[in-house]
């Protein structure tokens, strides 16, 4: 299974979700799912990627009220018979992927985001995936997307966009 990772968008205007479309639909091409580990801003990104794929998302600490109220802030999802946790992120960045990794107990890969920088290592055997974000450069000079593969084990690969 191939999974398409994204996070941090934050989409606030009609150009900004033109540019994740052109960018999901170049990077995700035949991907089976989509995550987006929070910060969407606007639920319509959810509509956008899910007319490339389904998609699962969770809600970020800048996301506004609706959205918060309508996507949860983590969540574990099954793809065959590994269990990926999908969790924003908080607080600075230093020992992020170690904070998150406190959220969830027996999975074998979490995705986070928050940091707006790419993070893909096995920690205690657990990988923890942070594809940076697509579309924003504020904490980061480059924009990026993942894909996870699922075969006999995970693995994590950071795209530049």
């Amino acid at each position: 299974m191939k999974i398409g990772v994204v996070s941090d968008t934050h989409i606030r205007t009609l150009d900004d979700l033109r540019e994740i479309k052109e960018i999901a639909s170049r990077h995700f091409q035949g991907v089976d799912l989509i995550l987006h580990a929070g910060d969407l801003v606007i639920l319509d990104v959810l509509e956008t990627l899910k007319g490339i794929a389904k998609t699962i998302a969770i809600s970020g600490n800048m996301d506004p009220p609706g959205v918060r109220e309508a996507l949860p802030s983590k969540t574990v999802i099954e793809v065959d018979r590994f269990k990926i946790g999908l969790v924003h992120g908080w607080g600075p960045p230093t020992g992020l992927a170690e904070r998150v990794k406190g959220e969830f107990s027996e999975v074998n890969c979490i995705v986070f985001g928050h940091t707006h920088e790419p993070f893909n290592e096995i920690i205690d055997g657990i990988l923890l995936f942070n594809p940076g974000s697509a579309t924003n450069k504020i904490f980061a000079s480059q924009n990026y997307v993942g894909i996870l593969e699922v075969d006999e084990e995970i693995k994590g690969k950071i795209v530049k966009v």
